[in-house]
């Protein structure tokens, strides 16, 4: 169930986003919710290799080219939708950030709270 409120919160954050950054596109809700999905499988399955294979220079930048591997995974999504575009590796740098930021702050609505016990 989590997962499916989390592609969903990810779906709208996408949509709100498309309408404030001039250079992100997005054609429908249906498109935003496969934007989520695809999202979602390229971190899982492409994510790690880049990292794996960008580690030096992961390294030498203390950590910053992982914005830059986030961007290139928001633009390797915009390649394999129709319907979701990104003009270009700035919008999609912006993008990858605001998108964190929020999922951040509404992936915290899910989190289960830890009772006390006395």
């Amino acid at each position: 169930m989590k997962l499916i409120l989390k592609m969903l919160f990810t779906a709208i954050v996408v949509v709100v986003l498309a309408q404030f950054l001039p250079g992100i596109h997005v054609e429908s809700y249906t498109t935003a919710i496969i934007v989520a999905v695809v999202l979602g499988l390229l971190r899982i399955f492409v994510r790690p290799l880049l990292v794996f294979f960008t580690l030096p220079l992961t390294i030498v930048t203390l950590g910053l080219f992982l914005f830059v591997i986030n961007a290139m995974i928001i633009l390797l999504a915009d390649r394999l939708i129709d319907g979701f575009s990104v003009d270009g590796f700035w919008y999609a740098l912006l993008f990858s950030l605001l998108l964190s930021f929020f999922q951040s702050i509404l992936y915290s609505f899910l989190k289960e709270k830890k009772q006390k016990h006395s």
